[in-house]
Formats: structure tokens, sequence, C-alpha cells
């Protein structure tokens, strides 16, 4: 009697699965001498072939029809080619989902199950597959090894509803009510391998061990950019924990330190940045962090240092490393945005923070080396033309002209501030409107940016200053009067521009223009002051307190040119408004100043402005006395 063979379950002959597994075999062990060459055209060459070998084996066993007892092997060469594919593509493309699919509905052909369920997508078919497979208990651990890239998959495309419902199902009824990816992903216990099972690049459980890194890691860092300080401190330690590879361990700290900081634990925040620096060569982020903490501890040149480093660093080129033709923890992470903690931007960028802190803590001559530095890596990149894009962290190239004009005024080299101020308005005079207009009718050209105006303004006014360091009054009254007539022509607000960029909005708001114009009215009125001419300094002043009522800058100037003018009446008024405000509880600002214009609104501040308060209360008593 002959014997029948069970449905879906014949195989070729011995030998011929004997021969395409140890084919599976040669090629994984190929693949493992290549991942040992390092960096190299022999390791490349290796690599690729062994890809291709893999392509034509599956391309073998998938030509026949499918069988229970070569399912395992098949699984395991898809296995095995997806991982080397996405290995030397650092990615994974959208065709190594249909490779999936296919493995997947091979596993429903061997039980006449293909037919009900092609109208279904991918998560539906992973379940039906899983609840096949519980009748084929040889395929369940390459089964889990599929599943386990379909995770990484779904993880680095961040589908985490289709993740969280194949880890559900993988971990069956134990797990079925809970949402929660770790703990999903701790839970999972793929089926171990039999001893003769082919072998394999990676197997299943190291595979789930680099997802629950990965994952713990991703969602540590989103918890810490949307402020759950707890949640992300705990989802950090667990990747810290985990079997972490030292260059992800490096950015895992460097976030610890991002989370500690905002928790108010600086000290500790501190440990894991050493740590981070001590543990690879990626010093970026954690010398970017260590220049926040020390800022927020007060510890200035700590910070200067750190960002000196760190614009140091920046200037090195990574040497690349070999990656592993595995799938790594860093396969399966999101390149980091701008506002991750990992995100420390380009050297140009670094080098813009260092000299921006240089010129608000006091260290002008080094703020001014700096900005030179930086215009010079700018303009080497730059187009003739400066038409600016957002480039967020740092402003724009024309604010950063100013900014160093700035600092070669604060530094005393006057005359080089001069130079970047022509050099500015050389660059940005064919971007200027024609004839005077509002801003309304001069965006109307193609050429001429409702953002030039303030920056050439303050151009002007910069210009004035370095004039007035050199001790050129008439220079420096013509360039604030300058400053001051193309201000005045302009009107801060066209909706029908659209959204400006931050750099934009921060040199063309309300707040910022009419700080702008009181600056200029103060140090042209400063020096008629020095010139003799009060009565025109009067008139200065007195439209710098109508145009900026919030500048109390302007009015102790204002009270002082009355009070030499004899104009007691209007003085006393002015002395008693200022004398409420000083009672007043002090609001924070909510807006903030482009830097450069901070800097020259220090520059015109009057000194001793309690001390003037305090002559003027003794000089009332004295004449209410007599």
């Amino acid at each position: 009697m002959a014997h029948k063979t069970p449905l879906g379950s014949s195989a070729p002959p011995t030998s011929c699965l004997d021969l395409w597994r140890e084919k599976n075999d040669q090629l994984v062990r190929q693949a493992k001498v290549a991942q040992d060459l390092g960096l190299s055209l022999r390791r490349q060459q290796l690599a690729q072939d062994a890809l291709e070998g893999l392509r034509g084996l599956l391309h073998s066993l998938q030509g026949l029809p499918a069988a229970v007892s070569v399912l395992p092997l098949e699984l395991s060469v898809i296995c095995n080619f997806i991982t080397l594919r996405a290995s030397l593509a650092q990615g994974f493309t959208e065709d190594l989902a249909q490779d999936i699919q296919r493995g997947l509905e091979r596993v429903l052909e061997t039980q006449e199950q293909l037919e009900a369920r092609l109208e279904h997508g991918l998560r539906e078919l992973w379940d039906f597959v899983l609840h096949v497979s519980s009748l084929l208990p040889e395929v369940l651990p390459a089964l889990h090894h599929l599943a386990g890239l379909q995770a990484a998959i779904w993880l680095s495309t961040n589908h985490l509803g289709d993740l969280t419902f194949l880890l559900q199902t993988l971990n069956g009824s134990q797990c079925r009510a809970s949402e929660d990816l770790l703990l999903l992903l701790k839970t999972w216990r793929p089926p171990a391998e039999e001893s003769d099972a082919p072998l394999t690049l990676q197997d299943a459980r190291s595979l789930r061990d680099v997802l629950l890194t990965a994952f713990a890691h991703r969602q540590g860092l989103q918890e810490l950019i949307t402020g759950s300080l707890p949640r992300a401190l705990s989802s950090l330690h667990e990747a810290a924990s985990s079997l972490c590879p030292r260059t992800v361990l490096v950015q895992v700290y460097t976030a610890l330190g991002t989370c500690l900081r905002k928790m108010g634990s600086p000290q500790k925040a501190l440990l894991y940045l050493i740590a981070a620096l001590k543990g690879g060569s990626t010093w970026g982020p954690p010398l970017l962090e260590a220049s926040r903490l020390y800022r927020q501890l007060g510890n200035t040149a700590a910070e200067i240092e750190s960002l000196e480093l760190l614009v140091e660093a920046l200037s090195v080129s990574d040497i690349p490393e070999a990656p592993q033709l595995l799938i790594e923890v860093e396969l399966l992470l999101p390149r980091p945005d701008p506002a991750s903690p990992l995100h420390c931007g380009t050297q140009s960028q670094a080098k813009y923070l260092l000299a921006s802190r240089c010129l608000q803590t006091g260290r002008a001559e080094d703020a001014a080396e700096h900005y030179l530095d930086l215009l010079a890596l700018l303009l080497d990149v730059s187009e003739p033309k400066l038409s600016p894009p957002p480039c967020p962290p740092g402003p724009c190239v024309p604010e950063v002209f100013l900014e160093a004009a700035a600092a070669l005024i604060q530094a005393g080299r006057a005359q080089d501030a001069l130079t970047i101020c022509e050099e500015l308005l050389s660059r940005m005079s064919s971007l200027l409107p024609k004839r005077p207009r509002l801003w309304k009718d001069a965006r109307k050209g193609a050429r001429e940016s409702p953002h030039c105006s303030p920056w050439v303004s303050a151009t002007y006014l910069l210009q004035g200053q370095a004039w007035v360091q050199l001790g050129a009054r008439k220079e420096a009254i013509s360039e604030f009067s300058r400053c001051l007539e193309l201000l005045f022509r302009a009107t801060p607000k066209d909706k029908e521009q659209g959204p400006a960029s931050s750099c934009e909005q921060g040199c063309t708001s309300d707040v910022a223009l009419q700080q702008l114009r009181a600056a200029a009215l103060i140090s042209r009125g400063l020096e008629w002051v020095a010139s003799g001419q009060d009565t025109r300094a009067l008139q200065d002043f007195l439209l710098s307190v109508q145009v900026c009522p919030g500048n109390q800058d302007a009015s102790f100037h204002l009270l002082r040119t009355l009070r030499r003018l004899d104009r007691r009446d209007e003085a006393t008024a002015l002395w008693r408004r200022l004398e409420a405000q000083t009672e007043l509880p002090q609001e924070n600002a909510t807006w903030s100043l482009p830097l450069y214009l901070e800097t020259c609104l220090g520059w015109i501040r009057p000194p001793d402005c309690e001390t003037l308060l305090a002559e003027f209360r003794t000089s009332l008593l004295k004449t209410c006395d007599l």
C-alpha cells in the first residue's frame, strides 16, 4: 500500500535540500568574512557577491511549490537577504517589505490558505500566518526572525500601531491588552533555533535586543522634546542599560544629560556628559549640551571653552567606521531634528554661538575675531547677493554682518567695523527700493526685499557709532540721519507677504523697529549734546520718547536735557512719571531684540539713572523749602 504524502509537505530530494542549506551557510560565512575586512573594496565586493548569491538561492527556492520541510530554510534565506541588503544600503527599501510578504504567502501556500488572504494588508497577513504557524512548530523560529525584521521596518518608518499589533500577536494572550511597546518587546521571547538550523547573519533574539534599545532611545528623545521629562528619563535609562553600541551610548548619555539639566540636577547631568565625551569620538552633541549646562550654572568661562571645543570638533571630519553587516540600532534611529539634543548643527552655526556668547558676556575682542572667522566661512559658500534664507539656530547672514560690526566697535576697532558695514551695504544695495515708498509698494518689485530696509538702517546706525568712536561727529550725525530717513519710510507690517523666517521676524517686529528708531534718535541726540546743541538734542529725545514709549533710556536723556535747558516744569512732570515707573513692579519682557541692537542700546544707556532721580528729588525739596 502506497504511503500518501500530507498536503503541503512534499519536499525535494534530501540531497537538494542539503545543497541549498550548504549554499546558504557558505554565503553567510562569506558575509561574516567580509565584515572583518573593515572599509575596503574587497569587503564591499565579498558582501555584494554574498547578497547576489542569496538572491539567486531565494529565486531557486521560490521557483518550486512551497513545502513545510523547506520553509525553515527558505525563511532563513529571506532573513539573511533582508539583513545583508538593509545593512549595505544603510536603510530599508520598500521592496524588502515585499520580500517579507512573499515569505508569508509561501507559508499560507503550504496550508492552501493563500487565496482567502491575498486581498488583505501585511498586518492582517501576519495575524493569520502567526495563528496558522501554531500548527507548524518547525517553522516558528524562522518566522519569529522574519517578524523581527518586519518590526524593524515598521519601527524605522514609525508605523508604531502596526508594530504594537505584531508584538501583541507574537506574545499571544499574555500581552494582548498591552500597548506599551517597551513591555511588549521585553515580553517577546523568540523560540530558540535548533542546533542544526540554517546559519543566519543575525538571530531573532539579537534582533529583539536591537529593537528594544532603538525604541527606548527613540521614545526617550521624543518624550524629552515634548517635555515629558520623568518618562524620558525612564526610557533613556532603559536604552542605556540594554545592549547599547558605543556610538549610541554616547547619544543616550547626552540625552540623559539634557534631561537631568532640565529637571534641575546639573551635577548628575554633568557626570553623564563627561561619560559621553569619554565614550566615543562624536563630541559635538555632548559639548553643545555642556555649554548649555555651564550657562545655566553661570560658569561663563567653562561655557565658552565648551563652545570653542565644539567648533574644533565640528571642523574635524569623522573617520567613517565600517557598519556591521547586521541590523544595528543606528539603522532604526531617525536623523536628529533641530529640536533634538543630539542636533549640534554645522561648524558655522557653532562658530556663531561662540561669537554671540562672547559678545553677550563682554569678551569683545574674542567676539570680533570669531565673527570675522565666521564671515570668512559663510562668504566662502554664500552667493554674492544676500537673499537670506532662514538658518536656525543662527541668524540670517546680514545679521551676522551687523553683529560682527557691533563686536568690532565694542572691541575698539571702529575702522574695521566700517569696512564690514560697507561690505554689507554693497551686497544689499541692489535689493533696496530705488525711491521713497512704503514697504507695501516696495515689495511689488521682484528683487526688492522687505527685510532689507531694517538691516540697511541698522548698518547706518552702526556706521554712525563707529564714527563716534573715531571722533568724527559730523559723519556720525550724517549716518544717524540716513538711518532715520530710511526707517521712517517703512511701515512694519504687510500681511500680504506671508510668514517670515524667525530671523526676519526678529528684525522687522514692531518692538525691534521702535527700538531701532529710538536708538538712532538717541544716538544723534547725544552727538547734538556733545556739540553743544541742546535744542536739537531735545527734539530728538522728545521724538524718541514718542516713537518708543517703553524705552526709559530715552526718557532719562530727555530729563537731563530739560534740566540743562532749565525747563523745570516739563522736567518735573517727566521726573514724576519716571519715579512712578521705578516704584511699579517690573514685568519681564516677552520679546527679544537682535543682538546687534541690544549691543547698540547698551552704548547709549545713560549712567547713574538712580543718582539722577535722587538729585532731582533733592533739588525739588530745596525748592519747596525756599
